[in-house]
């Protein structure tokens, strides 16, 4: 909930005078994130397998039972809020339909709600779920601004930017040999490697200092909060608080970009010509989505590949031996444990989907995890193994339109930062508990202790 279509963009958000700030976030709040609580939460007590999936954390933190649970009711079933899919084929078919959108029509929500939508719409507290992000618009906006930034991100970008993929993983692993836990003790590699790779990485390519790389992550991890509905209100209080430092920095990144640009995309996305130019709620919504949340899968594949390759150790030895193996590992990796595990559309138009009459304005909620998990594709799907030879016909990074334009980057990060790791310290081992993240949507790990050395 809490999003519009891209025909509902609308004006430019005003910022809040400060007297009305606590009541604008309240409003936000409660739409967003409030409403969706109460009938995720009712959904739970009656057994609803969508509302315990967000809302029991003993489920977050291992779903695929529950996911297998959904798959024995069918392809599509109902859920809290609409219907949902375990499918691989339905949920690639609804990605890739222009009968399905990623955004709702608020002029069509109840009275109340368009009220609070309009009363809490404010540009220094939008995430990245909030239009106009890409996340939630469809064409003809959508087009627009995938368009600008795709350029970017092709292939023979994407494989232009390898050396400096491959000189920042070694940068922190040269800083992981001095680590006062290097040598006989713990240290954590979401902290000092996992979340730095990716960072470092998307600060270069947009340009921004990298001594605020603990800015980013803290921004980033904001950002990430905010797509798991049903958020606590004092936890969406932080999360917006990191919001409002976010869109503070981009502003004076953006004004220092106009009088000093640079070679990087964001130079490239203010400099635009008045016939292309983003507004500047646009601007800050496609550079907020790029570097709040544009680390976020490479940071979890990062985290999931180490435990599953841990937990699966004569793999890891096969691959140490034949690294030009690395490239399926990690197609098997976004495969077995999804960085990203949902997602949803909402029908645009009556129709037939599975079997089933969908009507206007229904959601559908696809569980890309489950669907990864599909054994009408996947042979085995719950076991791990590094040479499948199909594991690509992953959705981990979803279908269609929406596809996420820095799969290539994200996927290039995995191959060089789990080799590279791999090689630097061969007897590498997860030691202690790792913990995972409390969140659903996206899938990874907050700590992850390790031992280097055995």
């Amino acid at each position: 909930m809490g999003t519009e279509t891209s025909s509902t963009v609308g004006p430019p958000a005003r910022k809040a005078a400060p007297v009305l700030r606590p009541a604008r976030t309240v409003a936000r709040w409660a739409v967003r994130h409030g409403l969706p609580a109460v009938y995720l939460e009712r959904g739970a007590r009656r057994g609803d397998p969508v509302g315990r999936l967000l809302r029991d954390r003993s489920v977050r933190d291992q779903p695929y039972g529950l996911y297998e649970e959904l798959r024995a009711r069918g392809a599509v079933s109902p859920g809290s809020i609409g219907l949902v899919t375990t499918s691989h084929a339905v949920a690639s078919e609804l990605l890739r339909s222009d009968r399905f959108g990623v955004g709702w029509d608020r002029s069509q929500a109840p009275r109340l709600i368009r009220w609070a939508l309009a009363f809490g719409d404010e540009l220094d507290a939008a995430g990245v779920a909030e239009p106009p992000s890409m996340l939630v618009v469809d064409p003809p906006d959508h087009t627009r601004f995938r368009r600008l930034v795709s350029r970017a991100f092709t292939p023979r970008a994407t494989a232009a930017f390898e050396p400096v993929v491959q000189r920042t993983a070694d940068s922190l692993l040269d800083a992981l040999e001095r680590h006062p836990g290097a040598h006989g003790g713990e240290v954590d590699l979401i902290t000092t490697y996992a979340a730095q790779l990716p960072v470092l990485v998307i600060a270069d390519l947009l340009g921004v200092p990298t001594e605020r790389r603990e800015d980013f992550l803290r921004w980033g991890a904001a950002a990430a909060a905010t797509l798991d509905p049903g958020l606590p209100f004092r936890r969406y209080v932080a999360a917006e608080r990191a919001l409002r430092a976010m869109h503070a920095f981009l502003r004076e990144h953006f004004a220092r970009l106009r009088r000093d640009p640079g070679e990087d995309l964001v130079s490239r996305l203010v400099g635009l010509p008045d016939d292309e130019a983003l507004t500047e709620r646009e601007l800050h919504a496609t550079v907020m989505l790029l570097l709040g949340a544009g680390f976020e899968t490479t940071v979890n594949l990062l985290g999931n590949g180490v435990v599953l390759l841990d937990a699966h150790h004569e793999q890891w030895d096969a691959l140490r031996a034949v690294p030009a193996g690395w490239d399926g590992a990690v197609e098997e990796i976004l495969r077995h444990d999804s960085p990203v595990q949902i997602t949803g559309r909402t029908a645009k138009e009556s129709g037939p989907l599975a079997g089933r009459e969908v009507r206007a304005g229904t959601r559908v909620t696809v569980l890309l995890g489950a669907a990864n998990r599909d054994p009408e594709v996947f042979d085995a799907p719950a076991r791990f193994d590094v040479g499948r030879v199909n594991a690509r016909d992953h959705l981990a990074f979803s279908a269609g339109i929406h596809y996420c334009v820095g799969a290539g980057l994200a996927r290039l990060e995995g191959v060089v930062g789990l080799r590279t790791l791999s090689e630097r310290f061969p007897a590498l081992r997860v030691s202690g508990r790792p913990i995972r993240r409390d969140l659903q949507t996206l899938r990874g790990f907050e700590a992850l202790p390790v031992t280097l050395r055995g």
